[in-house]
């Protein structure tokens, strides 16, 4: 099973938050949601595999978003936790939305940062660029020069370094297990755009995330149980980039009556 990590609310509430981070991540980039979301519900942090303190995979065992959201739904089991808020960054975004076809019954209310809902052109270039030089060239380099592309601004500097870091923790044949998703990436995302949103989703989103923000704009013209907050003076990391916004505005949605 992943490695997760519990916190019980500080008010005695019943309700649950899950987090997941994204490629590259742990749960450690939560760090300031813990300190205040847990005053109101009780918390699951949770590692995917190969990253935090989660086990690498067997070798020759090749990852598909199903058996991902299975790992998390066998988190959620273990706890004995029937429905979750859900939060996610990134590729975590993606995960969430895919659990939202697969298991709505689990899922209460949605927050997405970062949320990757379409590719554009920069990062599809990007992830060609990666699959030519995966085999040739050590994966934090591709994974240092991915994060500078997606966040390239001054003040994305310290979510940027955090990245980089925890990526630094990643085995070279875990890298790989996970970069094979993204040949199923774009199918997926069609998918999750044609779907209409029935779970009260809130999009938070940066200014700056030039890759990922026009489409979302769009979806929440489309979906009208979801809505965009968007951050001044953030990128594509937004829990990090400016976490007191992040915070304020995902717990008056998570409180607000539906």
């Amino acid at each position: 099973m992943l490695h997760y990590t519990a916190y019980k609310a500080e008010n005695n509430s019943k309700k649950w938050i899950t987090f997941v981070h994204g490629a590259g991540g742990s749960s450690s980039i939560w760090f300031n949601q813990v300190r205040y979301f847990k005053a109101y519900f009780n918390i699951i942090l949770i590692d995917l595999r190969g990253h935090g303190k989660s086990d690498n995979s067997p070798e020759g065992l090749n990852y598909s978003f199903e058996l991902i959201i299975n790992d998390l739904i066998q988190v959620l089991d273990h706890q004995k936790i029937n429905k979750s808020h859900f939060v996610g960054i990134s590729l975590g975004s993606i995960l969430i939305q895919k659990m939202m076809q697969t298991h709505p019954d689990r899922i209460e209310k949605i927050g997405l940062g970062g949320a990757i809902i379409n590719l554009n052109i920069q990062s599809r270039i990007l992830m060609f660029l990666g699959k030519l030089t995966q085999s040739i060239l050590p994966f934090i380099w591709i994974y240092t020069f991915f994060a500078y592309v997606i966040m390239p601004y001054k003040n994305h500097r310290k979510s940027r370094a955090l990245f980089i870091r925890e990526a630094k923790k990643l085995s070279e044949n875990e890298f790989r297990k996970w970069y094979k998703l993204t040949a199923r990436l774009l199918p997926t995302l069609e998918r999750i755009r044609k779907q209409e949103v029935r779970i009260p989703t809130l999009y938070i989103m940066g200014n700056q995330d030039y890759m990922f923000l026009p489409f979302v704009k769009k979806i929440v013209k489309i979906h009208s149980c979801s809505t965009l907050l968007t951050l001044q003076k953030s990128g594509h990391v937004v829990n990090i980039d400016q976490p007191e916004q992040f915070n304020n505005g995902l717990l008056r949605f998570l409180l607000a009556s539906d």
